[in-house]
């Protein structure tokens, strides 16, 4: 057990070392275009490519093909619909030049914070049962875990720098998100043990997926598209989708 939850938090703590690498190259407002772009390609990958498949697999053995579509797709939009209601209780972010972007960059630091918080707590609670299970196969885990975890910090840094010039902010930001898997982990085995059965993991990794899908083509790729060049953005964002598919090929 205590090797196991180490290791979710190593894992966990590569968050915050993706985060203190954004926050000393100092973004720019064209800088932030990338980073926005990269961001949302970060999440969007990690949602189709990882958390879906994931509880597709988990449910198809129970409910067959369709009735796994089915699940996953109704928890996908609840996901997103969620997303929509918290999305507008965060402050709305002016257009103008006069702040450079700034105010869109925190609420792009806002919602990226917490899709990834979202998505830390269950990864925490499956990262810390695989260690348990079979000690090997929960060090592979935590390894793969902690290489996707740099960019996950990265996209949470990068914006909260460039709104607050604070890199202790930034890299403080990115280390909290990062500790929500050590936080998920000692949950689940300490107080939501009963409840944490294999559909009910499935169903809150399809239901993260959707608020990350939400958070990228409503907030972060609009984030990048107003910061900067077009081009930069869009190259920001194959290169999150680029760099998630090397983290997830890991992990297979």
């Amino acid at each position: 057990m205590l090797h196991a939850l180490t290791l979710t938090i190593l894992a966990g703590l590569s968050t915050g070392i993706g985060g203190l690498v954004a926050a000393l190259f100092r973004p720019g407002r064209r800088a932030m275009a990338l980073c926005g772009g990269f961001a949302a390609g970060v999440m969007l990958a990690m949602s189709l490519l990882d958390l879906l498949p994931h509880a597709l697999e988990g449910y198809r053995p129970a409910m067959g093909s369709l009735g796994a579509g089915l699940a996953v797709t109704s928890l996908v939009l609840l996901g997103m619909g969620v997303a929509a209601l918290l999305e507008q209780l965060l402050p709305r972010a002016k257009t103008g030049k006069s702040d450079g972007g700034r105010a869109s960059a925190m609420r792009g630091a806002l919602v990226t914070g917490l899709a990834l918080l979202a998505h830390n707590l269950p990864e925490g609670a499956l990262t810390l049962f695989a260690g348990v299970a079979d000690p090997a196969a929960g060090l592979r885990l935590s390894l793969a875990v902690g290489l996707h975890n740099l960019p996950e910090g990265m996209a949470v840094a990068a914006p909260l720098y460039y709104a607050t010039r604070s890199r202790s902010k930034a890299v403080g930001a990115a280390f909290a998100s990062g500790l929500a898997e050590p936080l998920g982990a000692v949950l689940a085995f300490g107080l939501l043990g009963s409840f944490l059965t294999p559909g009910f993991l499935n169903g809150l990794l399809a239901g993260v997926a959707g608020v990350m899908c939400w958070a990228s083509a409503f907030e972060l790729l609009p984030m990048a598209y107003r910061l900067g060049p077009a081009p930069r953005a869009a190259a920001g964002f194959a290169a999150g989708v680029l760099t998630m598919l090397l983290g997830i090929s890991l992990l297979t």
